[in-house]
C-alpha cells in the first residue's frame, strides 16, 4: 500500500512519554512516511527545526498557537527569522479559537494577521487552528488575501459550508481522530461529502487517539487508523485515500524525502 501522511503531530509533546526513534520506528511499522512536526510557540520551534533537521521522514512549522499570548507583540521578522529555514514548511499553527480564550480578543486577530503576512512573505503555507470561531477565521482569510498561500485547516470540526468556504481559499481540509468518535456523527457526514483531493488525515498528537485507542497517548502511526475509517466511510479502499491524502500533502508542502 501506499505510505500515508500524519500531517499534524507534536513530536515533542510525544516525547515526554515515548522517545522520538521509537515513534519513528512505530510510524514507519504502520506505513508512515512522513509528518509534519507543527509547532505551538517561537520557542519550541528551534527544537522542531532540528528534528526535521536529523530526521528526513520530519518536517516542521514555526508559528504560535492562538491560545498563546506572549508577554510582547509577536511581529512578522519574529516568524520569518525562524521560518526561513529550508526545513520549515509551514507557518503556524495560528488561526483563532474562541473556546478557550476569553475577553477581548483583538490581540488574538491581530497575531493571526501577521501570521498570514509571514507567510506570503516567504511564501509558505498556513496551518489553521479554528474553535468557535469559524466565521472570523474565514473573513480574515479572505480579507488577508491567504489563498496567496493556501494551507491546510488543521483538525477540523466545523460544517460544509465552512469547509467548502476554505477549499475555494486553496486549504486543504484535514481530519483528525475525533472523526472517529461516535458522537462525531455531523463531522463524519461532512468527511463523506469533501472529495479526496480536497482531504489531508493528521493524528494532533499526543492529543485525540482515534477509535479504538481513546484514551492512550497518541502518535503518527495511529494516522492509518484515520485513513481506514474515512475510507469506510466514503466507501473508498485504502489505497485511495492514502495516495490522494500523501500527494494533496506533497502538491501542498512539496516536502517528503522518503519519497
Amino acid at each position: 500500500m501506499s505510505g500515508l501522511v500524519d500531517s499534524h503531530c507534536h513530536i515533542p509533546l510525544i516525547a515526554e512519554t515515548i522517545i522520538v526513534d521509537e515513534i519513528l520506528a512505530e510510524a514507519k511499522n504502520n506505513n508512515i512516511i512522513h509528518m509534519l512536526c507543527v509547532a505551538v510557540d517561537l520557542e519550541g520551534s528551534p527544537e522542531i527545526i532540528q528534528l526535521a533537521k536529523i530526521y528526513d521522514m520530519v518536517s516542521a512549522s514555526v508559528g504560535v498557537h492562538p491560545n498563546t499570548k506572549p508577554e510582547k507583540v509577536i511581529t512578522v521578522d519574529d516568524i520569518t527569522a525562524l521560518a526561513s529555514d529550508k526545513r520549515v514548511v509551514a507557518i503556524g499553527e495560528t488561526g483563532l479559537d474562541y473556546f478557550r480564550s476569553e475577553g477581548d480578543l483583538e490581540w488574538q486577530r491581530n497575531q493571526f494577521k501577521t501570521h498570514i503576512d509571514a507567510a506570503k512573505e516567504l511564501k509558505k503555507p498556513l496551518i489553521i487552528h479554528s474553535r468557535e470561531a469559524k466565521t472570523d477565521v474565514i473573513k480574515i482569510l479572505k480579507k488577508e488575501k491567504a489563498h496567496k498561500v493556501g494551507g491546510v485547516m488543521h483538525c477540523f470540526v466545523d460544517d460544509l459550508e465552512t469547509a467548502k468556504a476554505a477549499i475555494d481559499l486553496d486549504f486543504l481540509i484535514s481530519f483528525s481522530g475525533i472523526v472517529t468518535f461516535k458522537n462525531a456523527k455531523p463531522l463524519q457526514e461532512v468527511a463523506r461529502q469533501i472529495p479526496l483531493e480536497n482531504m489531508l488525515i493528521e493524528t494532533d498528537s499526543p492529543y485525540l487517539a482515534p477509535t479504538p485507542l481513546r484514551g492512550k497517548t497518541n502518535q503518527p502511526a495511529y494516522v492509518r487508523y484515520v485513513a481506514e475509517f474515512i475510507a469506510d466511510l466514503k466507501g473508498e479502499n485504502l489505497e485511495n485515500v492514502a495516495l490522494n491524502t500523501t500527494r494533496n500533502y506533497e502538491d501542498k508542502f512539496n516536502k517528503i524525502n522518503t519519497l
